[in-house]
């Protein structure tokens, strides 16, 4: 395995465990939030279901950019709703008073590490891509004949 190669399967590893985690701390969460505000209840589902959906296909596919930009979206938007809910507060008047420990701040750490492990990926990605290009022939090379310029008679 090259470098590459094990740089991919370890952020790919990561990004997984945080998708999984997130999954995991969220749906804990949804029975109480369905009572207390039916739609954040349904978006932490939404939201669990998702995160579960992007673990998979870091793990199975070849080519794992829609699940990358997936989980750091619903991961930058999780964080966002999180602190708006701290903050100004959500539709329907819901605002949360503190951090709900240790939900909250675990949650905030493994949405982040999602979104840090997806940009080091996307780094990785374009450090080690090779683009076609024509191949180039240095302006005081000679061409050999028959080639280049018709020759005038």
């Amino acid at each position: 395995m090259n470098s590459t190669n094990a740089a991919d399967a370890s952020l790919r590893g990561l990004g997984t465990c945080c998708a999984v985690t997130n999954a995991m701390l969220h749906t804990l969460l949804i029975p109480d939030h369905l009572e207390e505000k039916f739609y954040i209840g349904v978006l932490f589902a939404v939201g669990s279901a998702v995160m579960l959906a992007v673990a998979l296909a870091l793990a199975l596919t070849k080519r794992p950019l829609a699940a990358w930009l997936t989980g750091a979206l619903v991961s930058l938007g999780m964080i966002t709703g999180f602190l708006l809910s701290r903050t100004v507060g959500l539709p329907d008047g819901y605002h949360e008073p503190g951090w709900e420990p240790p939900y909250g701040v675990l949650s905030l750490l493994v949405e982040g590490l999602f979104v840090i492990a997806f940009l080091a990926w996307l780094r990785d990605r374009a450090a080690h891509s090779t683009v076609p290009t024509l191949p180039h022939r240095p302006d005081n090379e000679p061409v050999p004949l028959g080639r280049g310029r018709a020759k005038r008679r």
